[in-house]
């Protein structure tokens, strides 16, 4: 048999055992048979289209391996509780003509396989959607290639990899500008520190993220921005796209430190209140306090912020800073005072909005989940890297929960969200507090 019938045969096979190595034999055999009219390149039963059906199938059997939990043949699977149980064959549409792939399957039917979906009926959508899911699980280009060539037998080159995942970057533009609400009682502000190319250097830059909270407690992220630093000018930018898609009206704005960001807001929306995290204070201050002490001065803090009326805040405020521990700390009583009139607003709402606005933990959290994501990145290249990475990771995420959350409930687990769109939970006890922003806002917050 000649090295093109073996080839042709393993491949046809399903056995997933093609050795995809093409040696110069074969390629000479392949050009003969090619120029001699005995063999198509593309079309069906081509040879392309066999070599594509090959490598499907190894991936295919690899993920069933995987799953299982052994190789086919291996003694380990004996008394398992599964095991392999045929195959089931399947068309596959492509540029280069129709591709027929044969799908293994396991006796307890609970394989689910990510190379060619259930379904799928278009070749490479589910290779995309692979990469860009590893993609947003925060493996580099490097990482994608390495694992498609050790798990598939799969090569790819650097630039088809990075071309899967630009490809969304048209979905990335259509929700960075998609229109939303007219008002949003609560949003959250907040930062993470990622490193770009720049003018052929690596610089810090801030990807700041905007968390919304909707009339239904819905916490939506609004959008992505990276800028080299803080300031009035990238700010009021900031503000007025959100105004100009559609932001109307904000209650309150949650957020801490970002120099120029009160301002702007106020320019744009003049009666927002501007609100310092109070969990972002209470760690400023603990910042000058030695370890053994923090636990003394959190406690001399408490009264301050737990305050029922500014004025008890102001007692709360005076007794720390003339006692012991206020003495001993200086820069932490500074750090209270230079934040005071920002701080303040946080005493005039009644508990349950208090609860919301208490800290900016609703948009720490999905940061955290970020920066797991991209601290195997050494930088990115540009700005647009960052938010499309961002974008992914928080679709990613946001999935996850989606999913989780449907499992703890007994509910089968949902599709994976089509519509690009990147939603976070509902704020817990949203309906009382929504009743007391009412209260304290009645001409701003709708009532149809």
């Amino acid at each position: 048999m000649t090295v093109m019938a073996k080839q042709q045969q393993q491949g046809s096979s399903g056995s997933g055992t093609t050795d995809l190595e093409l040696p110069e034999e074969f390629l000479d055999e392949l050009i003969e048979r090619y120029r001699v009219g005995e063999v198509d390149l593309t079309g069906s039963g081509g040879f392309i289209s066999s070599l594509i059906k090959a490598v499907l199938e190894r991936g295919l059997q690899a993920e069933l391996a995987d799953h299982l939990g052994y190789d086919k043949h291996a003694r380990s699977g004996h008394g398992s509780g599964n095991s392999r149980n045929g195959s089931t064959s399947k068309t596959l549409s492509s540029e280069i003509g129709p591709i027929e792939v044969a799908t293994p399957r396991d006796r307890a039917g609970t394989f689910t396989p990510q190379l060619v979906p259930k379904g799928e009926r278009q070749l490479g959508t589910g290779l995309s959607d692979m990469i860009i899911s590893l993609y947003a699980g925060g493996m580099t280009v490097r990482d994608i290639q390495a694992h498609l060539q050790r798990t598939l037998g799969m090569e790819l080159s650097h630039e088809t990899i990075a071309n899967v995942t630009d490809a969304v970057l048209e979905e990335v533009y259509a929700w960075q500008t998609r229109p939303l609400e007219p008002v949003y009682p609560i949003v959250y502000l907040d930062a993470i520190v990622v490193k770009v190319k720049e003018n052929n250097q690596v610089r810090n830059k801030s990807a700041h993220i905007v968390i919304g909270v909707d009339l239904d407690g819905a916490k939506t992220v609004l959008g992505i921005w990276v800028q080299n630093s803080e300031g009035a000018k990238f700010w009021a930018g900031v503000c007025a796209e959100l105004r100009n898609r559609g932001v109307q009206d904000i209650l309150i704005a949650c957020c801490d430190g970002l120099k120029g960001l009160p301002e702007a807001i106020e320019a744009t929306w003049p009666d927002t209140t501007v609100q310092t995290c109070v969990v972002h204070l209470i760690r400023a201050s603990m910042r000058y306090v030695s370890y053994n002490d923090r636990k003394a001065v959190a406690r001399a803090l408490k009264p301050i912020y737990t305050a029922a009326t500014l004025t008890d805040a102001d007692t709360a405020m005076v007794d720390f800073a003339e006692s012991d521990l206020g003495k001993k700390y200086p820069s932490a009583v500074k750090t209270w005072l230079d934040a005071w009139e920002r701080f303040i607003p946080f005493l005039e709402f009644p508990p349950e909005v208090r609860r919301v606005i208490y800290t900016t933990n609703s948009i720490e959290s999905l940061n955290y989940g970020i920066r797991k994501i991209i601290k195997n990145r050494g930088h990115f290249p540009n700005d647009t890297a960052v938010v499309k990475l961002i974008w992914l990771a928080i679709r990613d995420i946001e999935d996850k929960a989606v999913r989780r959350r449907a499992k703890e409930r007994g509910k089968p687990e949902p599709e994976p969200r089509a519509d690009g769109k990147v939603h976070a939970t509902t704020v817990q006890g949203w309906k009382r507090a929504l009743n007391q922003l009412a209260t304290a806002y009645p001409d701003r917050i709708p009532t149809n």
